[in-house]
């Protein structure tokens, strides 16, 4: 671990005057991806490639510079969860007693598209009690902490593991994406129901890929409006929602039983959540008459696709993720990031409840061009800093856009913002006392629950 001596910016975030609770989550986050790859022999760490355990000191420096008050953020659950019952808390002690110190509001990021190697993969129907279990521990140990992202991603996590074959399982078949998905999905739903019974207010940002499947040929309709089912059945079941007929028959005949399908109808805590939905140049796609998929780049956009996803849950909307490479011209980023906060206004203009805006990540990635499923080593400059921790060009725009946007956008929304409670404001008599308040909500709720 490094000297955690405090530099004169941490003196000066620590002696910064109290703010009010922001009302828009401009967010921005530290990529935390770890699946395995190649039959589990190798992991595929994003802390550890992108030097987060050597710089977390001055990665949290750099959302100073930025004035980010967001972050999404969690411990490696390979490096924390080291058995069941079993912890080792010392890095996730370091850093998020730095966030807490500085202000900064984690959305804690707790399974970022792998397990620990004791638990194998997301084909362990041990999975979701044990991660609910791990859950727990963290909300306990870290009380103050109250925006939650508890699995990251369960549709592209159970995709990439079991469908395609790139991480962790490797597998392609429909019974293993089914199978990883119910375990995935209900992992988040058990991390929900534990993470309240510590933290009674908790809210759960989940993000979620949004996606659509364009038809490119009228023999393409078909497949393509399997596939627009298809990416729903992630928050379908995490929010209880009767998933479509011909899903429901799909997930049935690759090993989903009925107590598992209502399980899911019966314990959903959507009252608890906002939908995070992220999306990138290549969450659309094209669709053959063989039902074979490849990028379609951006047709409708951000805007149109969140009003789909909003249609069908009817919840607050944040926008978890995006990025885009600086390119030879060296403002392809920067353009990006205009155009998804022209889409995050549209969307608000359409009365879609949307209550922040994310880049990620803070700093540049490796291999995500291949999905980090070969180790090229090759740097994405898609970070508001480089490596070196240099800012980017589209790290100065959005720190323009946060200046500008911070204050004006709340007061011309609609009417929600999110009741963020400070890490400072944790122990403030108010906060106590709505957090009796949602506690004593969440017992009547799950009591109810039993009694029918």
């Amino acid at each position: 671990m490094q000297d955690v001596t405090r530099s004169p910016s941490r003196q000066a975030g620590a002696n910064r005057q109290p703010t009010r609770t922001p009302l828009f989550l401009f967010a921005t986050g530290i990529e935390n991806s770890y699946p395995t790859i190649q039959n589990g022999r190798v992991r595929r760490d994003q802390m550890e490639e992108c030097g987060h355990y050597r710089l977390w000191e001055r990665d949290f420096d750099l959302l100073e510079e930025l004035d980010v008050r967001f972050l999404r953020y969690g411990p490696p659950l390979h490096r924390t969860f080291m058995g069941q019952g079993r912890y080792d808390w010392e890095f996730a002690d370091l850093t998020f007693a730095r966030l807490k110190e500085r202000d900064i509001v984690p959305i804690a990021d707790l399974c970022h598209f792998g397990v620990p190697e004791w638990i194998g993969d997301f084909q362990n129907p041990d999975f979701p009690a044990l991660f609910a279990e791990y859950a727990g521990a963290f909300a306990r140990r870290f009380p103050w902490v109250q925006l939650y992202t508890p699995v990251n991603e369960m549709f592209i996590c159970a995709t990439f593991s079991a469908a395609t074959g790139y991480w962790n399982e490797q597998l392609k078949s429909d019974r293993g994406f089914v199978t990883a998905l119910k375990h995935l999905v209900k992992a988040n739903v058990l991390a929900m129901h534990a993470i309240l019974e510590e933290r009674p207010d908790a809210i759960f940002i989940q993000s979620e890929s949004t996606e659509y499947f364009h038809a490119e040929h009228p023999q393409a309709i078909k497949p393509a409006e399997i596939q627009n089912a298809r990416r729903f059945l992630s928050l379908d079941l995490n929010y209880g929602r009767p998933v479509d007929s011909e899903m429901h028959e799909f997930m049935l005949d690759n090993g989903m039983t009925r107590e598992e399908y209502h399980f899911f109808l019966d314990n959903n805590l959507r009252h608890h959540c906002i939908m995070g939905n992220d999306f990138y140049h290549t969450n659309e796609h094209r669709v053959d008459p063989g039902g074979h998929i490849r990028p379609a780049g951006e047709v409708f956009g951000y805007d149109e696709i969140t009003r789909q996803y909003h249609d069908r849950y009817g919840l607050p909307v944040m926008h978890t993720e995006t990025n885009f490479d600086q390119g030879p011209e060296g403002d392809e980023a920067v353009d990006w990031l205009w155009k998804q906060w022209a889409n995050v206004l549209r969307v608000r203009n359409n009365r879609v409840p949307i209550v922040g805006f994310t880049w990620y990540s803070l700093t540049d990635q490796i291999d995500w061009d291949v999905a980090l499923r070969e180790q090229r080593g090759r740097v994405n400059p898609r970070g508001l800093y480089d490596l070196d921790r240099t800012i980017r060009p589209v790290g100065e725009a959005y720190k323009r856009l946060l200046s500008q946007w911070r204050e004006v956008l709340p007061t011309q929304s609609v009417c929600l913002f999110v009741p963020v409670v400070l890490p400072s404001e944790y122990d403030e008599p108010m906060a106590v006392r709505r957090r009796e308040g949602w506690r004593r909500y969440y017992r009547s709720e799950m009591k109810a629950k039993n009694a029918n």
